[in-house]
């Protein structure tokens, strides 16, 4: 497996697993996306307990896909050697893709190991190695592979905005056909565990749950370690969280005030937590595409209150730098009710940099009052890292859209405002590169690490049924 699959070839996959072993598996359509797409659901097993998997919430976190096909082979085989992958004890229900809009939006699932494409030209499909073999086993690689490159990630990748997310919307109140097929999916079903399939453009592998899930770090962390992915020490998300074990992440009670990513004071309206109006939990799991050892240092940062404030600049300097590209192009771009693209660099430039920067500025002068090396008001290197990647991401986000709009302008200024955005994107990406030393991720490691993860959760969940 050297490439993401596509939500086509997860499909015709799923189609042909129920084929293999039928009886066992069904696909049916739970729902339709906004543009009238199909949402699919993959179930294997015929257990009473249901753990419910989602794939594809987010369209620039690609892995999710060919982790719940790995998920639904083991299942649908018999495995037995646990009571999670027993399908006589446990069904597994698994939803394809959860914004298949999003999806026929982003190209980043075309990333493929072993190609080196022009830029802005995603790789040929048609000439990559095959996802797998007729048993679903993934081929042997004889040939070193070079790794796609951020540059090539952020000119094809879509994220929508918060309130078109569908596991985010309903904190923002929009009632997404997306968002409701999940809740009725979880209404119906019930789930003991619900795992969310996500991935993080750089960093290191975390989860985030509703509730401590105790046997879950042991496993977590031996299949990060066996495949080298470092664990992320301190995320954006979570800052502040209980932290029950390296990287694992439990979401605060409704009153507190531990909630750093914006709008989070709300999470209890999303779709991960609804499994707990049945006794059920949510895990989400990242794992990365790029990672960098930083994730993991530490060591207490030395100067952390100087770097944050720095990081702060550099979120606010490059999205002045794409803002004013855009304010040139505005006049001739699509407009943003009917351009997905153009409204996402909108609400970008529409105070989010100014957001992201303003939320650490509790941090900086948390960092500055402490007085001595087991301060617990320190920040370690791994938490500075984590805003470190925030900073350089969402400008380079934004630019990735504007110059596919530019590029496909009809108008004698959209060149050269291409050639200027590109330029600044160029240099942002390969700053990016160096300043956090990132090293590619393989397909199959991101892969078998989430399905080790959600496999441990799935365990973990039983266990405290009994």
């Amino acid at each position: 497996m050297d490439r993401y699959p596509t939500v086509a070839e997860v499909t015709e996959s799923a189609r042909r697993l129920v084929s293999r072993f039928p009886g066992t598996g069904r696909l049916r359509r739970v729902g339709t996306s906004r543009a009238g797409r199909p949402i699919l659901m993959l179930s294997v097993g015929h257990g009473p307990r249901h753990i419910l998997v989602v794939a594809g919430p987010h369209p620039d976190e690609p892995v999710g896909g060919a982790t719940a096909l790995a998920l639904a082979e083991r299942v649908a085989r018999g495995d037995r050697r646990s009571p999670a992958t027993d399908p006589a004890a446990v069904t597994w229900d698994i939803i394809l893709c959860l914004d298949p809009d999003g999806a026929a939006l982003s190209e980043c699932g075309a990333l493929s190991e072993g190609t080196a494409p022009s830029e802005g030209t995603a790789p040929s499909l048609g000439d990559a190695p095959s996802l797998a073999t007729a048993e679903g086993t993934p081929p042997t690689a004889d040939e070193p592979t070079a790794a796609p490159t951020l540059s090539h990630y952020y000119r094809t990748a879509y994220r929508p905005i918060a309130a078109e997310q569908p596991e985010w919307a309903p904190i923002a109140a929009r009632p997404l056909p997306e968002t409701r097929t999940l809740f009725e999916v979880i209404d119906e079903s019930r789930p003991v565990l619900q795992c969310s399939l996500h991935s993080t453009d750089v960093g290191g592998s975390w989860v985030q749950l509703t509730r401590d899930l105790p046997e879950l770090g042991a496993p977590f962390r031996a299949s990060a370690a066996e495949l080298g992915i470092p664990l992320q020490h301190g995320t954006y998300d979570a800052l502040g969280w209980e932290n029950p074990s390296p990287a694992v992440h439990v979401l605060p009670p409704p009153d507190s005030t531990d909630r750093l990513a914006a709008g989070s004071e709300n999470i209890g309206l999303s779709t991960w937590c609804a499994p707990l109006r049945y006794g059920g939990v949510t895990a989400i799991v990242e794992v990365p595409m790029w990672a960098t050892d930083m994730a993991e240092d530490l060591s207490p940062h030395p100067r952390a209150d100087h770097a944050l404030r720095d990081l702060a600049g550099l979120v606010l300097d490059g999205g002045r730098q794409v803002t004013a590209v855009l304010d040139k192009a505005r006049g001739f771009l699509p407009p943003a009710q009917d351009d997905p693209l153009r409204r996402v660099v909108e609400w970008m430039a529409d105070g989010l940099y100014d957001i992201v920067a303003a939320s650490w500025e509790p941090l900086a002068r948390q960092a500055a009052a402490a007085s001595h090396a087991g301060d617990p008001r320190r920040l370690t290197t791994a938490q500075v890292a984590a805003l470190d990647i925030v900073a350089r991401r969402q400008p380079l986000r934004a630019a990735g859209l504007l110059l596919r709009l530019l590029k496909s302008a009809d108008d004698p200024a959209a060149p050269a405002l291409h050639r200027e955005l590109d330029e600044l994107f160029t240099a942002g990406c390969t700053d990016f590169e160096k300043a956090l030393r990132v090293r590619w991720v393989p397909v199959r490691d991101q892969v078998e690490h989430q399905r080790r993860t959600v496999t441990a959760a799935a365990e973990s969940a039983l266990k405290s049924l009994r």
